[in-house]
């Protein structure tokens, strides 16, 4: 487990999230594939998360809804641009909450591959402005991300456990 680092340099139109998890690569990309897994880790505690549509596939579409204890909802969607098994995902991202349209960053997930079953996770977000970039920023963004990722690092530790004691068939017949 790593502390989650976020890159955004002045006037530029991105940011850049890594952080590197003690799981595999490919149980790391399942998480962000996988609606059981994902709607266990991805936003802050103090929200719950209504996936309403997850198509974890070139081409796909997702949206989901965060709600407060207040019942407040705020609302995010985009478009899967590309899906390559277990090392990259590239899709778009809107918050509904904004008054206009339009507020679209590109985002591009990077899943490397480290030593003694380690992966570390690259994100980079484009917006189409610095104004947006920052406004995403100021928006809490950065709470959200850290929160998230802790709660990912649990859900894999908890997932990683539970597949290294699962028997196989071949052990449950080598026992009988």
């Amino acid at each position: 487990m790593s502390k989650t680092k976020i890159t955004a340099e002045p006037g530029k139109q991105e940011f850049f999230i890594t952080r590197e998890f003690d799981a595999p690569r490919e149980l790391v990309f399942k998480a962000h594939t996988d609606p059981k897994l994902y709607t266990q880790w991805l936003g802050p505690r103090r929200l719950t998360m209504r996936l309403e549509k997850f198509e974890p596939r070139s081409g796909g579409m997702w949206r989901y809804i965060h709600k407060d204890k207040d019942g407040n909802e705020y609302g995010f969607h985009g478009v899967i641009h590309e899906v390559l098994s277990p090392e990259r995902i590239i899709d778009t991202f809107e918050f509904e909450g904004m008054p206009e349209k339009g507020h679209v960053a590109l985002q591009t997930l990077r899943l490397q591959e480290l030593p003694g079953g380690r992966t570390k996770l690259t994100a980079q977000a484009v917006f189409q402005s610095v104004a947006d970039r920052d406004g995403m920023i100021q928006s809490g963004a950065e709470e959200g991300i850290n929160e998230s990722y802790e709660r990912l690092d649990e859900v894999l530790k908890q997932t990683h456990e539970g597949q290294r004691h699962e028997k196989t068939p071949i052990e449950q017949t080598a026992r009988s």
